[in-house]
């Protein structure tokens, strides 16, 4: 054989060997994500559902929660809070949705660094909440804030003009002095966001009137506190939460535990941004409509 046909087996080898380790790779990363998605029939497990940062309303995460009702294999949903709330639409979507969930198989709260406001109705659609000693809970209570740039508009020399159908329209608005009828219509709506959030409380926690009130006037309690309110019960992580399913349950600690995904139908760029940038890149408070159900310290 002369050297040109030596060299063209030769390269004809080497791309022979990488075609077949990128089927190799292709073939084991399928069966990763079938692994992944897709649970042997009769894999007992217990779910774990995180809920971390500002709370938005997510269909795909609603979905997600749905869907473990009809799972025979997860026999029980432990939901990690690690989030001050959000909107008080998002947290009540989760809320309902966790309802469900439990009227099927329990669900148990586990509070780490902070579940305050919306992240307590989180919390309380569980039948069970678990909280560190240090953690920080409650906020109980609904916000509105808005700005009014009326006298940095006149010294700027700046004159809005707004033509609308009734004066309540577009109200509050930045371009707008705040008129005391505008005050009292976001006082009621106020008012009925907040009897809708406190009513959860006194029937999930079944509080009296006395420790409703000391729970509810919008403070932040620590895990200590808030167990003698009653807006808790008991004290630990994610293991005494395994133990409570345990005793009340005869769920076995030996169970493995599976983290709840939902959003995998969005691009590889999108969530790996996501994943790396978080705030960096999207800021949830900026695109915000509606009331408020959160602690900002």
């Amino acid at each position: 054989m002369d050297a040109d046909a030596i060299l063209d087996r030769r390269r004809l080898k080497r791309r022979l060997i990488l075609w077949r380790l990128l089927a190799a790779f292709a073939v084991m990363a399928l069966i990763a994500v079938g692994v992944g998605k897709f649970a042997i029939p009769g894999d007992r497990h217990v779910a774990r559902l995180s809920i971390d940062g500002f709370i938005s309303e997510d269909r795909q995460r609603g979905d997600a929660i749905e869907n473990l009702i009809d799972e025979d294999d997860v026999e029980a949903v432990i939901v990690r809070i690690n989030s001050p709330g959000g909107t008080t639409t998002g947290s009540e979507q989760i809320y309902h949705s966790l309802r469900r969930v439990a009227a099927e198989k329990p669900v148990v709260a586990v509070i780490g660094t902070i579940g305050t406001s919306g992240g307590y109705i989180v919390a309380i659609a569980a039948d069970h909440i678990i909280a560190r000693e240090t953690s920080l809970t409650g906020s109980i209570g609904v916000l509105f804030q808005t700005a009014e740039f009326t006298g940095l508009l006149e010294k700027l020399g700046i004159k809005p003009f707004t033509l609308k159908s009734s004066p309540l329209k577009g109200q509050p608005s930045p371009l707008e002095p705040v008129s005391e009828a505008v005050r009292e219509s976001l006082k009621i709506l106020l008012k009925d966001s907040f009897d809708w959030f406190s009513g959860l409380v006194r029937d999930r926690r079944n509080l009296d009137s006395a420790t409703l009130a000391a729970a509810t006037d919008g403070r932040v309690f620590s895990g200590r506190q808030a167990i003698k309110l009653r807006l808790i019960d008991g004290l630990g992580g994610e293991m005494a939460a395994r133990r409570w399913l345990r005793e009340s349950h005869d769920i076995s600690e030996d169970l493995p535990v599976r983290n709840v995904r939902w959003g995998e139908n969005a691009g590889l760029i999108a969530r790996t941004l996501d994943t790396l940038g978080g705030k960096l890149f999207k800021n949830e408070r900026l695109t915000l409509d509606g009331l408020l159900s959160v602690w900002q310290p």
